[in-house]
């Protein structure tokens, strides 16, 4: 994995996902065209930003790498010439019941670089409204740090954020740039959302895109508030309510100094923090 020695101007799109997915596909696309035409060289989209909603619209929605959101993905990172973080979509398997919600990165020629499969499976209640997202969807099993535009970028996605271990990992095998897509809910997201973007920024020196979801599905109800942070935990970009983008560019210099005058990554002792030989290497 190389060392980031340019900046990259990045940008969030952000959207709703709960009407047709002809309409989605044409909002996309005009987004990830606005995002490339202000001048970014890495897009990321929102997670589910295909489909979002019940179970059995997820299920309906899941495709394989040949499906057409892909399809879509590739045809846009080749048009734009663009480095493009696919959010996630819902990912069929032959043979399986349970989907994936799969991360998909391309490089400017559409290639596909990267698969992520989420790791975290979203079963909470909150408030007395119940999701499990593991009735419809089956965790992955894999860190993945691609490499993009020449920066080292750990994906992940929504409720991994709530995990701080993974971004630690990511950031030991070499991070720099941390991508959050998300379908983040109001009401844990007027609280917990920008607080823990931050706070894995922070305590990693790292950048962090994050584009979310707006609008509801349902009556659940999306926090919208898509945000790039840099490795300080100063937000640089926020988008505004509804449809749009945010952009940002990221300094390689920045990760360099908040690394240095913090240098919480070679300070670690995970011989002592008792989580077992297995995980401490992940400390």
């Amino acid at each position: 994995m190389s060392e980031a020695r340019t900046p990259l101007r990045a940008a969030c799109v952000q959207l709703n996902a709960a009407r047709p997915l002809d309409d989605v596909l044409a909002t996309a696309e005009a987004l990830v065209g606005r995002a490339a035409a202000a001048g970014a060289e890495l897009v990321v989209l929102p997670e589910k930003w295909n489909a979002i909603g019940p179970k059995e619209r997820m299920l309906e929605a899941a495709e394989d790498l040949s499906g057409p959101t892909v399809t879509a993905m590739q045809s846009w990172a080749r048009r734009h010439g663009i480095w493009l973080v696919g959010g996630s979509i819902s990912e069929r398997l032959d043979g399986e019941p349970r989907i994936r919600n799969l991360s998909l990165a391309f490089d400017p020629a559409g290639g596909l670089l990267a698969a992520y499969r989420k790791l975290h499976m979203f079963d909470v209640e909150v408030d007395g409204r119940a999701v499990r997202e593991s009735a419809t969807d089956r965790p992955g099993d894999e860190l993945i740090v691609a490499e993009l535009a020449g920066w080292p970028v750990g994906l992940t996605v929504c409720y991994d954020l709530r995990f701080p271990e993974l971004y630690r990992a990511l950031a030991v095998d070499g991070a720099k740039v941390f991508t959050v897509p998300a379908g983040f809910m109001l009401h844990t997201g007027r609280d917990h959302w920008e607080v823990l973007l931050r706070a894995r920024a922070i305590e990693n020196g790292a950048y962090v895109i994050a584009p979310n979801q707006h609008g509801s599905w349902d009556g659940n109800r999306m926090f919208g508030r898509s945000m790039i942070i840099d490795p300080w935990g100063v937000v640089i970009a926020n988008a505004s309510d509804g449809d749009g983008i945010c952009v940002a560019e990221l300094d390689p210099a920045r990760v360099d100094a908040a690394r240095r005058q913090l240098p919480v990554l070679q300070h670690r002792r995970p011989e002592v923090y008792g989580l077992g030989a297995g995980a401490s290497a992940l400390v």
